[in-house]
């Protein structure tokens, strides 16, 4: 076994020998010398910097804070191999987080054929019913039943593969009281291969799309983070599973989708299919009573032009909600900016054989995307949508890696999830 590297953080530069070095050795391990400003990100691209030494074991000695040492986790490890941390302090609650973040990590890494909608939603139970397996009840809709039971978005997406598309509903409920009333809703995007469909994406930007399933993944890490972390109140999860393919079967430009709340929906773009199962897990949520409903999911490519990789987007027409969101990444040391959404935005996407196209003809949904694609979001986010929060998760992959973060998943938007699961 390879022993561990000590790593410290030192206040001071390093020695003149070491130049402008922000990371240096000696024989008792490496030093991280943090400097005014940013030292969060520095502490994370340190991390980096070790991992592409070679080295994947370490132990963090001397003052760390909690914030710090998540900050290391974050930036250390590879995409195959998340190495071997040793926490200064804290080790339960580190333990826990990261163990969320190693499997949110594995699920969106799982290969397209490996991860099918079934074998996603299946995961999904499995692991959080080993969690509280007495307070935890699970229900799949599968292939065509999601038609027979009103569930058209996901249907729809997902018919065109043969492994067939799936809803997974699970009720978490600590209280002991069947009749306790829904604290929270979550629903995730779990497309866990997107070709586009008839619109097809290019090979260069189909490569990456098993990741599109990051919104189940990081709400299911969430809830188990936040049922370890004491989670007391009720919440359901809503996973809308499903592969978007190119068939016979498919679904196609100019079909028309009639929703449960009795909206419909022309196709008018295949590509934007993520709405159209979010939908149906937000009919869902409502339907449930929830208190509250937060979506999350890797839906447009215009909330990563507008924030970067740095950042998720929230999209709320509820300020109080907005408050406790951005209050929720702050504390988690995560990214999240608020985006224009407003009730006009819900008429943005027109068309003139339904009630609401899907998108807009123009590449990328057009200008103002991704309050676009919020604003058809709200449509199926209850009336009025209090308390309703979107994340749109641009910073949940990072294509080929940057200095922060290595090729794959980051885990962005674990800690703002589980911190809004776990406030009072």
């Amino acid at each position: 076994m390879t022993q561990a590297m000590k790593v410290s953080l030192s206040q001071q530069p390093a020695a003149a020998q070491w130049g402008s070095a922000t990371v240096s050795f000696a024989a008792d391990g490496a030093q991280i010398h943090l400097s005014d400003g940013d030292q969060a990100r520095q502490i994370q691209a340190a991390a980096r910097k070790l991992t592409q030494q070679g080295i994947n074991s370490v132990s963090l000695t001397g003052e760390w804070t909690q914030a710090q040492q998540w900050r290391f986790a974050a930036g250390f490890g590879g995409t195959m191999d998340g190495g071997n941390i040793e926490w200064a302090n804290d080790n339960e609650a580190l333990d826990a987080r990261r163990d969320a973040a190693l499997w949110l990590k594995s699920l969106i890494h799982a290969s397209p054929e490996a991860l099918s909608p079934e074998v996603l939603a299946d995961e999904v139970a499995e692991r959080l019913c080993a969690v509280a397996p007495a307070h935890i009840t699970t229900k799949r809709i599968v292939g065509d039943a999601l038609l027979t039971a009103g569930w058209v978005g996901i249907h729809g997406v997902g018919r065109g593969s043969v492994r067939p598309p799936v809803m997974l509903e699970l009720d978490y409920n600590p209280t002991g009281d069947h009749d306790a009333p829904v604290a929270i809703a979550l629903v995730g995007k779990g497309i866990t291969f997107d070709s586009g469909g008839y619109s097809l994406k290019p090979s260069a930007s189909m490569v990456s799309m098993k990741c599109d399933m990051g919104g189940a993944a990081t709400v299911a890490a969430a809830l188990k983070l936040a049922i370890r972390s004491g989670l007391n109140k009720r919440v359901k999860l809503f996973l809308c599973c499903a592969e978007n393919l190119v068939s016979g079967h498919a679904y196609k430009l100019g079909d028309i989708l009639h929703y449960k709340n009795g909206t419909s929906v022309e196709i008018v773009n295949t590509d934007a299919e993520g709405r159209l199962v979010l939908a149906d897990g937000l009919i869902a949520a409502n339907e449930a009573g929830a208190e509250r409903i937060i979506d999350a999911a890797t839906l447009t490519g215009a909330a990563m032009t507008a924030v970067g990789g740095d950042y998720n987007a929230l999209f709320t027409v509820d300020d109080q909600a907005a408050s406790d969101a951005l209050a929720a990444a702050a504390a988690g040391d995560e990214g999240l900016w608020r985006l224009p959404l407003a009730p006009f935005h819900a008429n943005k996407c027109p068309s003139s054989f339904a009630d609401t196209a899907n998108s807009t003809t123009q590449k990328g949904g057009g200008a103002g995307g991704a309050s676009n694609a919020a604003g058809f979001l709200s449509r199926f986010a209850g009336a009025p949508a209090k308390g309703w929060i979107h994340l749109d998760l641009a910073g949940v992959y990072s294509e080929g890696g940057n200095s922060m973060h290595h090729d794959g998943a980051t885990a962005l938007g674990l800690m703002t999830v589980t911190n809004l699961l776990l406030q009072d």
